[in-house]
């Protein structure tokens, strides 16, 4: 009896594990609904709603409306923007969403990019502008993400720290994005360094593409970032030639001991070298969209190759 009350027991535990795994709870705000509450947690209204009216038959006025105050469950999905965009942490291997307050403005545009990967790098050098780069990245994950994308966005690591070894800066983005991409083995996978060295403060800015010289995935990816920053290039002169070919230990270094193709964008004001760059207005919207467009543009050549 002993034996068949406590197997009753652990089974009633297993499953109550379980299906606490299928929910969270929420409080409605003023203002909420279903819609509203589910596109703030990061989750497509659409897909979603019948499974919260499941949820919640008995908390409901009305049978769809919310009441204030009230704690809703919310389901668990992997379709969530709170876990398709994700913020690592690489030092310590913590994870937690990309974004939070402004999942209420974001919504599923499509599902395109439903089997890519992708790994954003973004930091600036001594004299970048740090906000600058980051903003980018969060601007290119949020396009990526609402068009169904999984997108990593690797937190800052002291990159010009002079006490540490190139070792030491990369093993930590290397350990981790390389755990990540055979965790996602068979799906598209890219790596993208956005990279300011210097702040970039004139009407202009100048953007060079860069590849490692034996990855024909990266090449094939840098290209077409850069033909859509070509096409809308504020300058007539030709960029033909800037030598895009990583040459700096850092990226070389990646390139060299990551498993996914990698790519590297700079941007800066440097007027000695706007000949050998593109040239864009300084607008961050902008450039994140066109940086967007170029990485998708990618992953949609190769899909209509296959």
């Amino acid at each position: 009896m002993k034996f068949v009350l406590s197997l009753f027991l652990w089974v009633w535990a297993c499953f109550s594990i379980a299906a606490q795994d299928d929910f969270y709870w929420v409080t409605a705000e003023q203002g909420d609904g279903i819609f509203s509450l589910l596109r703030k947690q990061g989750l497509d209204p659409a897909k979603h709603y019948k499974d919260f009216l499941e949820l919640n038959t008995e908390g409901l006025k009305n049978g769809s409306d919310l009441k204030v105050g009230v704690a809703y469950k919310v389901p668990v999905s992997k379709d969530s923007f709170k876990k398709t965009g994700v913020l690592v942490e690489s030092e310590e291997n913590v994870e937690a969403p990309i974004f939070d307050k402004e999942l209420g403005k974001m919504s599923l545009k499509s599902e395109t990019l439903r089997e890519a990967v992708y790994y954003l790098i973004a930091y600036a050098g001594e004299q970048g502008d740090e906000s600058f780069v980051q903003d980018i990245a969060k601007s290119v994950a949020a396009d990526l993400i609402t068009n169904g994308a999984q997108v990593y966005i690797m937190d800052k690591i002291e990159l010009d720290d002079a006490s540490l070894s190139d070792t030491q800066k990369m093993n930590s983005f290397i350990e981790t994005i390389n755990k990540k991409y055979l965790q996602n083995s068979g799906k598209y996978q890219r790596v993208l360094i956005i990279r300011a060295d210097n702040k970039v403060e004139k009407r202009n800015m100048n953007i060079a593409v860069y590849h490692h010289n034996k990855s024909e995935q990266g090449q094939r990816f840098a290209d077409n970032i850069q033909n859509v920053f070509e096409q809308n290039s504020v300058s007539n002169i030709s960029s033909t030639k800037a030598d895009r070919v990583f040459k700096d230990k850092t990226s070389l270094y990646l390139a060299r001991n990551i498993l996914p193709a990698i790519s590297l964008i700079t941007l800066d004001d440097d007027a000695k070298t706007a000949n050998e760059k593109i040239s864009l207005k300084t607008d961050k919207q902008k450039l994140a969209s066109l940086l967007s467009n170029g990485i998708m543009n990618d992953f949609v050549d190769l899909e209509i190759e296959n």
